[in-house]
C-alpha cells in the first residue's frame, strides 16, 4: 500500500459558487458531518467575514464534535502596505475558532502587478507575514498558491520564491493551484515533481476542472509526489468545477494503491455523492464515473451474457466497492442473458424455459417498438415479469374513469377526476380535485384504494416527464409517460404509452401502485396491509 493521500473538500465554500447550489446554514452542517464520517480529512466551511452565513457555520460546527475531520477557514493573504496582525480578513479566521485555515496567495507575476496593483517584494512580505501570523496564533496552515501553474509557466523563479517565503513562514501545507484549470497532466506532473525538489513542506493540489482534465491533474500531482488532493464532492464549483473527488478517491485507492480512506468508508461513496447532490437540490448524471445510475449498467446481449460469466469482461472494478450496484438493462437489444439476469437482479423467482424466455423478450421489444422504455422504467419491467410468471395477483382494475376541466376567465383552472374501479370483486366510485387532470386522477386512485392499502398514503409521486414520440403527429403524436415515485426514501419508476397524456399517465400511475403493492407484500396476504409489512427492494 502506498502513502496516505490526504483528502480535503471545498464543497461548502467554492462548490458554493457553482451556478445553481446554494446551500443553507443546515444544509452546510449536515453535508459537513457526512464528509466527517466518511473520513475527509480537512472540510472547508466557508469565508468568515465574508457573509453571515459562513460565520453562523461556524459558530454552529463549534458546538458539534467532529470524529475525523478538520473545519477550515479560508481566506486570503493580507492586503498590500498591512500588517497581518491588522488585517480583518486574517483576524476573522482566527476568530471563527478553527484550528486549520488555509489562505490564497499571488504566485503568478501577473496578478501581483496586474490584479493586486503592488510589486513582487511586497507580495512576498504578504505571504510571510499572513502565514506567520496564524501559526502564531496556533493554526494548522494551508497556503494556497493561487494560479501558480499559470505563474511558474510565466516566472518559475517568482513562483518558486512565493512557495519558499510560505515554507520558511512555517506553513504545514503548500497547495498548489490550477485555477484557471488550463493546464494539462504532463505539464502538471512536471511542474509538481520540479517543485518537490526544492520545497520539504508537503504538497497539495487544486484543479479545477475548465479542460475537462482535473482528475487526470490530481492523480498526476499526487505521483509526482503531492500528499494532499482539494476538491469538491460531484465535482461542483466556478465555471466548469473544481476537482470531483468522487471520482478522485477511488483512482487513488482501488487504482493507485493510496490510501485515503477505510475500505468500509470507500463503499459509502455512491451514498455520499447522491447525499450531496440532494441537499444541493441538483441531478446526477446517469453516467457519472463510479457511482451514476448507470456506471455499471449493460444492455447489450453479448455484453451481460460475458458478465453473467465473469464481470471482469465489462466492468473496470466491483461496484460494490464503491457502494454502487450491477443493473443489467432490458431493451430492444436484450437476449435471454439480459432477461435472466434481470430476474436474478430483481430476486424474482422465475423457473422459465428457454422457449418461454424468447416470449417474454419477444413481447418487450414489441413495446418498445410502440414506445415503451423499461431501461427507465424497471418496476413496470418488474411487473410485467412476475404477470409472465402468472405470480402476480391483479388486486385491482379500472372499470372507468372521468376528467372534467373548467377555466374561468377569473380564476385558475381546476380538475376533478372520477374513478370506478373493481378492488376484490368491489366496486369502488370515487372523485377528488387536482391542480391538473393527472393529479386529480392520481388523487381519486388513491382515495379509492387507501382504506383496503393504507400503505398507499405515504407513497407520492417523485418526477413526471411527457415525451413525445413522433413528433410529426403534432397534437395527435403518441406521447410516453415516465413517472418517479417515492416511498419511505425509496424510489422506483414506471411507464405508460398512448396518444392520450392521460391515457398514458394513468398506465404509469397504476402501475406505481401496484409495484408499491407487491413490494409491501399485498399481493400474498390480501387486503388493510400496514405500511411496515415489507422492506422495499428499489432503491436510487
Amino acid at each position: 500500500m502506498e502513502s496516505k493521500v490526504y483528502l480535503y473538500d471545498t464543497t461548502l465554500r467554492d462548490g458554493t459558487q457553482g451556478e445553481g447550489i446554494s446551500l443553507s446554514v443546515e444544509d452546510k452542517i449536515k453535508i459537513a458531518l457526512r464528509l466527517d464520517q466518511f473520513g475527509i480529512d480537512f472540510i472547508e466551511g466557508g469565508w468568515p467575514g465574508s457573509n453571515p452565513k459562513d460565520m453562523a457555520f461556524f459558530e454552529r460546527i463549534r458546538e458539534i464534535p467532529l470524529q475525523h475531520a478538520k473545519v477550515t477557514a479560508f481566506g486570503s493573504t493580507c492586503r498590500p502596505n498591512v500588517a497581518a496582525a491588522e488585517d480583518d480578513n486574517l483576524r476573522a479566521l482566527i476568530a471563527s475558532g478553527v484550528k486549520a485555515a488555509a489562505i490564497f496567495g499571488k504566485s503568478w507575476d501577473l496578478h501581483v502587478t496586474d490584479a493586486l496593483k503592488t510589486t513582487l517584494e511586497e507580495n512576498l512580505r504578504m505571504v510571510a507575514d499572513s502565514v506567520a501570523f496564524l501559526k502564531e496564533n496556533g493554526l494548522v496552515t494551508l497556503f494556497l498558491a493561487e494560479h501558480f501553474f499559470d505563474g511558474y509557466k510565466a516566472n518559475p523563479r517568482y513562483a518558486l520564491r512565493v512557495l519558499e517565503v510560505a515554507e520558511e513562514a512555517g506553513a504545514d501545507w503548500i497547495v498548489l493551484c490550477d485555477t484557471n484549470g488550463g493546464s494539462l497532466p504532463t505539464e502538471v506532473y512536471d511542474i509538481v515533481k520540479n517543485v518537490t525538489e526544492g520545497i520539504r513542506t508537503p504538497l497539495g493540489i487544486h484543479p479545477h476542472n475548465d479542460s475537462g482534465v482535473a482528475v487526470a491533474n490530481a492523480l498526476a500531482a499526487i505521483q509526482a509526489g503531492a500528499k494532499q488532493v482539494q476538491g469538491t464532492i460531484n465535482g461542483i464549483g466556478e465555471r466548469c468545477g473544481n476537482v470531483n473527488l468522487i471520482s478522485v478517491i477511488p483512482n487513488l485507492q482501488l487504482k493507485l494503491g493510496y490510501q485515503c480512506v477505510s475500505s468500509e468508508q470507500l463503499q459509502e461513496l455512491t451514498q455520499l455523492s447522491r447525499y450531496v447532490a440532494e441537499i444541493a437540490n441538483m441531478t446526477l448524471p446517469n453516467n457519472q464515473p463510479f457511482v451514476g445510475h448507470s456506471a455499471f449498467a449493460h444492455k447489450g446481449g453479448i455484453h451481460v451474457s460475458a458478465v453473467m460469466r465473469d464481470p471482469k469482461t465489462y466492468e473496470h472494478i466491483e461496484p460494490e466497492y464503491i457502494g454502487n450496484i450491477r443493473r443489467v438493462l432490458v431493451s430492444e437489444l436484450a437476449g435471454q442473458s439480459n432477461l435472466l439476469a434481470k430476474m436474478e437482479e430483481l430476486q424474482i423467482d422465475l423457473s422459465l424455459e428457454r422457449e418461454e424466455a424468447r416470449e417474454i423478450i419477444t413481447r418487450i421489444k414489441e413495446r418498445e417498438f410502440q414506445g415503451y422504455q423499461y431501461e427507465g422504467a424497471e418496476a413496470s419491467l418488474t411487473l410485467m415479469l412476475l404477470e409472465a410468471a402468472g405470480k402476480l395477483k391483479n388486486l385491482f382494475t379500472l372499470d372507468s374513469f372521468k376528467i372534467l376541466m373548467e377555466k374561468a376567465a377569473v380564476r385558475a383552472i381546476t380538475s376533478e377526476a372520477t374513478v370506478k374501479l373493481n378492488v376484490n370483486g368491489e366496486t369502488v366510485h370515487t372523485a377528488a380535485d387536482g391542480n391538473g387532470p393527472v393529479n386529480a386522477l392520481d388523487n381519486a386512485m388513491r382515495k379509492a384504494l387507501e382504506k383496503y392499502y393504507p400503505c398507499i398514503a405515504k407513497m407520492h409521486l417523485a418526477d413526471y416527464k411527457v415525451r413525445v414520440l413522433d413528433e410529426n403527429g403534432a397534437t395527435a403524436a403518441k406521447v410516453r409517460v415516465l413517472i418517479e415515485s417515492a416511498y419511505n426514501g425509496e424510489k422506483w419508476s414506471t411507464v405508460g404509452v398512448s396518444t392520450n397524456v392521460i391515457e398514458a399517465s394513468w398506465e404509469a400511475l397504476a402501475d406505481s401502485i401496484r409495484f408499491l403493492l407487491w413490494k409491501e407484500g399485498c399481493e400474498e396476504s390480501g387486503f388493510h396491509q400496514t405500511a411496515n409489512a415489507r422492506v422495499g427492494i428499489v432503491n436510487h
